[in-house]
């Protein structure tokens, strides 16, 4: 199973629009490195939500249901999307500021590359975020 985290603008779909729906695709991803990282996605791997420009935190957990597949909201057929579902919100929101400040995550991709907004964690930095949220 691999890790990630995948960030959206609350204002535009929330980790509670993501459960509203209950499924979804995730569209609109275009950077290349974002969308190597989504060609690498699994059904079964999970990713943490995560609220950027806007509360700019970790908030729930959700689970990727389907593969790479070509983005439907992409006329041209260049780039892919991937489905995903809920699967908890966190206990409590763990923010960009608590994330940068604990050593446990020093080498975590997101906090080296701020801009990319699909990034992979090790099982260690997915399971110590959850931790966090705990506190």
């Amino acid at each position: 199973m691999n890790y990630w985290l995948m960030k959206s603008e609350p204002d535009v779909f929330s980790y509670d629009d993501l459960v509203e729906k209950g499924k979804a695709e995730w569209d609109g991803v275009r950077n290349h490195a974002a969308q190597l990282n989504m060609k690498a996605m699994r059904k079964g791997d999970l990713s943490l939500f995560y609220h950027s420009n806007i509360g700019i935190e970790a908030v729930g957990v959700m689970e990727i249901v389907e593969e790479a597949a070509p983005d439907s909201t992409d006329e041209t057929g260049k780039w892919i999307a991937v489905h995903v579902a809920p699967k908890e919100k966190l206990a409590k929101p763990v923010t960009l500021k608590a994330m940068k400040a604990d050593p446990a995550l020093a080498d975590m991709v997101m906090l080296r590359q701020s801009r990319l907004s699909v990034s992979p964690l090790t099982e260690a930095q997915f399971k110590h975020i959850i931790a966090m949220s705990k506190v």
